[in-house]
């Protein structure tokens, strides 16, 4: 209790952290089962089944599994990089979720800390955006460490992929940054406040360009950008095995694993935030509020996680439905289309913030 009394900042950030935590490893486990069940239904399939209810235990099952599989590690591997490169894919992608507004922040704890965001910075894109870039650095050091040449060939094709494609992914998003004036995730919701007409993917007012073209830049980026089909090059089976990850076995492997569906999570809640609204109602005020204060305090949360909940089925939607593209389509498609589009949805949403201002 003396402690609790004397740094109560710190022991408001852990118990945040700790749950957070817990919610989204749960999320990274079910998140598997949704996805596979999903696909089994778009090709006529059972999926998981057998293992609990509907297959609901899968994922634990999944989990111990791979708690308990023999890892083996390559002879002529650098083994201070092949343990470190899991690790930081991981834990870096967890680490940008501590950033993300799960509810308003006028929700604190009785030391004045904000209850559903572990840490609010005025330059949290920013911020969000500097940690995610060196995710491919685990990656690239997955594929060097393994002494493989097909590993290496696959970090390479994995690291030349989501470079070129976050140039498009953050020029797609500073048509929002113009129009919102801050780089704070609670004051760009705020400037959304009100029905979905005012969501920045639509939002025609006076002085405003929908961003529904930098809406789907991001989007297609951001799928490039986590490796998943029509963009998992790096792990191209009939070419590379693995790809990056081809010498990983047991938790490691489960590690990748576990950040690629972090890196989904990511994607999802950053589409929320800037393009839909966040934790707001798409229908404002034009249904009355809950005067439950338990319930006024759920339902911006129910909002967020239902949003973010629709870009993820999308991610399975598409992996479902799309093949994949050659490597120089890939790249083409990056540099060639995405990039330009970008930046003239760019260049149009500065013209008409200059002529506002």
């Amino acid at each position: 209790m003396e402690f609790i009394s004397q740094h109560p900042v710190l022991v408001a950030s852990l118990v945040k952290i700790l749950v957070l935590l817990f919610i989204v490893m749960t999320a990274l486990a079910y998140l598997t089962w949704i996805e596979r069940k999903v696909i089994a239904r778009i090709q006529s399939r059972w999926g998981p089944y057998y293992v609990g209810a509907h297959g609901l235990l899968q994922p634990l099952a999944d989990g111990l599994k791979f708690l308990f599989k023999e890892d083996v590690t390559p002879p002529a591997s650098d083994k201070f990089l092949y343990v470190l490169a899991p690790f930081l894919a991981l834990s870096l992608s967890l680490t940008t979720i501590a950033l993300i507004p799960f509810g308003p922040p006028k929700w604190v704890f009785p030391n004045g800390q904000t209850i559903f965001i572990v840490s609010d910075l005025d330059i949290g894109l920013l911020f969000l955006f500097a940690i995610t870039s060196i995710g491919v650095y685990g990656v690239a050091l997955a594929g060097w460490s393994s002494n493989s040449k097909y590993s290496l060939m696959g970090g390479l094709r994995s690291s030349a992929q989501m470079i070129s494609y976050e140039v498009s992914l953050t020029i797609s998003v500073v048509g929002v940054l113009l129009l919102a004036g801050t780089l704070n995730f609670n004051e760009i919701i705020a400037r959304q406040s009100g029905n979905f007409l005012h969501w920045n993917v639509i939002h025609t007012g006076p002085g405003f360009f929908p961003q529904i073209v930098g809406f789907l830049c991001y989007l297609t980026a951001a799928i490039a950008e986590t490796n998943r089909i029509p963009f998992d090059l790096p792990e191209a089976e009939t070419e590379l095995v693995a790809g990056f990850h081809t010498e990983y076995s047991a938790f490691k492997f489960a590690m990748f694993f576990m950040a690629e569906y972090a890196n989904m999570i990511n994607v999802g809640c950053v589409a929320t935030l800037l393009f839909f609204g966040g934790w707001t109602s798409p229908f404002g005020n034009l249904i009355e509020p809950p005067q439950n204060i338990f319930v006024h305090a759920l339902m911006p949360i129910f909002w967020f996680v239902f949003k973010v909940f629709c870009f993820l089925f999308l991610y399975v939607w598409v992996r479902g439905t799309l093949p994949r593209f050659r490597y120089d389509q890939l790249m083409g498609f990056a540099w060639k289309f995405l990039f330009p589009v970008a930046m003239l949805n760019l260049l149009v949403t500065g013209f008409l913030v200059a002529l506002r201002s």
